[in-house]
């Protein structure tokens, strides 16, 4: 079976976007592939955070990837941390890798321009990021489009080791989805929708309640002309609001855009679509959070499961690169 495998930081609670984007995916997936799915809080140390909001993070992020749709029985599902070989292959990797390579990084370049300090966490996660995917023998990587950048280094340092030292890595595809890769903010529709943007009516999160979502529905911005048509060049607004409701209803744009005459009975349907797809996901996320200890232990369970693949590429790989096997 086809083996994938994607990640996600414990950056708070999850968006519209993010599900949309990629966790909806995930959960199709797990019944179609052997698929690995891993909560990244290493990569959370790049920047400043306090302890305990990333200890509480990371255990909010695996209670809305649950009730997002993840099932432990189908998928494994496993914090970063937890499994001590990320950081082991992430050493040989880095020897892999150049200073160029990861100066080329855009989101490096976006996240650490205008500051005089930079840890070096940031310049060197992408390098992480491939231990992640390279330690699982995954040949397929659902990921949005702004981080297909970085499945392309790990494709390229995959490739080089098994160059140099021999046959060692699987070599990742990304897979990056057609429809909704980027949701976009609804007050400011040139941009993608982020929790980190100082736009609350802009980003619709994944548990609000549904008046919260027909609020932020009835005022996303659109245009003046009045024509419902699919043009995200010329009308992002309107067209982000079409793909909502195609994503929503498994439709496409052009199609939904066929079926309006007037903006306000779109939004009304859009925000319609969106309380009904996210309710089952609210009532599930209120039956977990009632026994947190459930919670851990199936994280518990998952870095069990994925320590075993991994320690196995480790193992590889150090013996690869010449690494004296312990006795």
């Amino acid at each position: 079976m086809l083996r994938v495998l994607s990640g996600l930081q414990p950056s708070g609670d999850l968006h519209l976007g993010n599900y949309l984007g990629a966790v909806r995916n995930w959960v199709a997936d797990q019944y179609e592939y052997d698929a690995i799915y891993c909560i990244v809080d290493l990569h959370a140390l790049t920047l400043d955070i306090d302890p305990e909001e990333l200890r509480s993070r990371t255990y909010e992020t695996a209670l809305d990837l649950l009730a997002s749709g993840l099932d432990p029985e189908r998928c494994t599902l496993f914090v970063q941390s937890h499994v001590a070989e990320h950081t082991r292959l992430a050493w040989l990797l880095e020897c892999t890798a150049t200073m160029g390579e990861l100066r080329r990084m855009t989101q490096f370049k976006d996240k650490s321009a205008g500051r005089d300090s930079v840890r070096a966490g940031l310049f060197t996660y992408p390098v992480l990021q491939s231990a992640d995917i390279l330690l699982y023998d995954a040949e397929r990587v659902p990921v949005g489009d702004d981080q297909r950048q970085h499945v392309e280094l790990a494709r390229e340092l995959a490739n080089r080791f098994n160059r140099r030292y021999g046959d060692t890595f699987v070599v990742p595809e990304a897979a990056i989805p057609k429809l909704a890769a980027r949701v976009m903010d609804l007050q400011h529709p040139e941009n993608k929708m982020s929790k980190s943007v100082n736009s609350p009516l802009g980003t619709v999160m994944l548990f609000d309640e549904g008046p919260d979502i027909v609020r932020k529905v009835q005022k996303a911005v659109t245009d003046t002309d009045g024509e419902v048509r699919y043009d995200p060049g010329a009308k992002p607004g309107l067209s982000n609001l079409l793909e909502l409701l195609a994503v929503s209803t498994g439709r496409t744009p052009a199609e939904v855009a066929g079926s309006y005459q007037r903006y306000g009975d779109l939004k009304k349907d859009v925000a319609e679509a969106l309380v009904e797809l996210l309710r089952p996901l609210r009532e599930r996320r209120a039956a977990l959070a009632g026994d947190p200890g459930a919670v851990t232990a199936l994280l518990s369970l998952g870095a069990a499961k994925a320590g075993i693949t991994a320690s196995a590429t480790y193992e590889r790989a150090a013996g690869a690169i010449g690494l004296l096997t312990p006795g």
